[in-house]
């Protein structure tokens, strides 16, 4: 399957005059129709401005970004956390979908739209700040919709909603997503979100794609310590051995020698005086070979076999028991 946004080696620095801060660093990764992979990590890690990059939000510093494969422009849409900041105040649902329409193929219809994402057709006079915050986010997936993109990012959509809504709202996605064939860059911190409706997942840190895998993979064996840390710290999800990370992370216009997370690490050299090596050489280079292309000098090499059975694995564990594991697609 061709990807419909490839991304290679991807730099964005972001300067002032007091520092300059490499916000992406070498990341790579693609983007393919029918699937959506899920970027999770703490705050600063770099997600959203990969989605941004991606979108041609913000220039980039180095690498490529290949979208040759979109037959038009407008193809890339972007839904955000905040609907209340991407609606415009002054326009009611039905102007701001005939708007996006007048942008697209014009096979859409305002009804039509409203029908994908489970909205009342009553709602179309109505302006931004007569609607909940679910339904603000619906309109503006509903108005991405409307170009039939072939790449959707969505940047945190359900972190101002509340749980209940949260679920609506993912479900609503789910089945678009299955009508609709769009490649997804799903980007949030919450990982039970992740694992309900991504079918790849990418962990980044300060900047890196520290581990990256199947979403059924990546939740049942975790193979980078930082993503251990991360399934570590959901509440009520023992992970047997799995440590929290210890600290905060590292000032990202000064980050740490060798493997960025060192540090922080429960099994690196902060606890362990024989693994130097994580401070003196970065991991990143040698990534792809190990399993889950885990950029850690401890996690064993993957030969094809093993990935083979690993890719995905037989079982999921939940990270979190108020969203179901997504039936496969």
């Amino acid at each position: 399957m061709s990807a419909s946004v490839s991304v290679r080696d991807l730099e964005v620095v972001y300067r002032s005059k007091r520092s300059t801060v490499h916000a992406v660093r070498g990341v790579s990764f693609d983007l393919q129709r029918g699937r959506i992979l899920g970027v999770v990590g703490e705050s600063g890690s770099g997600k959203s401005t990969i989605a941004r990059a991606i979108a041609r939000m913000i220039p980039v510093a180095g690498g490529s970004i290949d979208t040759e494969s979109l037959r038009a422009k407008n193809k890339i849409q972007m839904v955000f956390q905040d609907p209340n900041s991407s609606l415009n105040p002054r326009m009611t649902v039905e102007m701001a979908l005939r708007e996006a329409t007048t942008l697209g193929s014009n096979r859409h219809t305002v009804a039509a739209l409203l029908d994908y994402v489970h909205l009342p057709a009553a709602l179309v006079s109505r302006y931004p700040h007569e609607l909940s915050g679910g339904q603000r986010q619906r309109v503006a997936i509903a108005r991405a919709l409307a170009v039939d993109p072939q790449v959707l990012i969505m940047d945190e959509i359900t972190a101002a909603l509340d749980v209940s809504i949260q679920a609506a709202v993912l479900d609503t996605l789910q089945e678009l997503q299955s009508e609709f064939g769009f490649a997804g860059l799903f980007i949030s911190h919450d990982l039970a979100v992740v694992q309900r409706v991504c079918d790849d997942v990418a962990v980044m840190y300060l900047g890196r794609i520290v581990e990256h895998a199947s979403s059924a993979a990546l939740f049942s064996s975790p193979q980078h310590p930082y993503t251990k840390a991360l399934l570590a710290s959901v509440p009520g999800q023992p992970r047997g051995a799995a440590a929290p990370a210890y600290g905060e992370p590292a000032d990202p216009s000064a980050p740490p020698t060798g493997c960025t997370f060192h540090p922080r690490c429960s099994n690196g050299p902060a606890s362990r005086d024989d693994r130097e090596i994580c401070h003196e050489l970065s991991p990143d280079s040698e990534a792809g070979q190990r399993i889950h292309s885990a950029a850690c000098h401890f996690v064993p090499h993957a030969p094809e076999e093993i990935q083979m059975l690993l890719d995905p694995p037989s079982e999921t564990n939940d990270v979190h028991a108020r969203f179901p594991t997504p039936s496969e697609r």
